[in-house]
């Protein structure tokens, strides 16, 4: 089994067993072009991504859509991961192939606390997507009232 085999089946010590013997593997890609740390993330799995924050991944990497860890959760509405990887110091202000960002998601899906976290860590609230929109065109087209925006 690989390592996303063993994220997908929420395989705590096969994962730890295998960072900790190989840990070159801890930003490789699977064919989506997911991290370890994507997928765990994507996933909600917080235990297993407390273990790959723990080896110090690369927090910013991106799939083949661009979009980062952080953007995954902001989507999910995965609040505390949001705050694992924001005090790991993952970058608020990707943007990915349409232009959206980790805020334009957590607006875009009224992930209320996402977003609050978000601008209590001074996230860059111009940045547009694709469509020239920001945060605060996209909480309007959601009926949101955003203090902050």
């Amino acid at each position: 089994m690989t390592i996303f085999d063993d994220i997908r089946n929420q395989n705590v010590a096969s994962v730890k067993a295998k960072l900790a013997a190989t840990p070159e593997i801890l930003n490789i890609k699977d064919q989506r072009g997911s991290t370890p740390l994507l997928l765990a993330t994507y996933y909600g799995h917080e235990e297993l991504t407390k273990e790959i924050l723990h080896h110090k991944p690369d927090l910013d990497l991106q799939d083949t859509s661009g979009n980062t860890a952080l953007m995954g959760v902001a989507f999910k509405g995965y609040t505390t991961i949001a705050k694992l990887l924001i005090d790991a110091g993952a970058n608020l202000d990707i943007s990915n192939s349409n232009g959206a960002t980790a805020l334009i998601y957590a607006v875009t899906f009224a992930h209320k606390d996402i977003i609050k976290l978000l601008l209590k860590n001074n996230v860059d609230i111009s940045l547009r997507d694709a469509q020239g929109n920001t945060a605060s065109d996209h909480a309007i087209m959601q009926g949101l009232s955003i203090d902050g925006l």
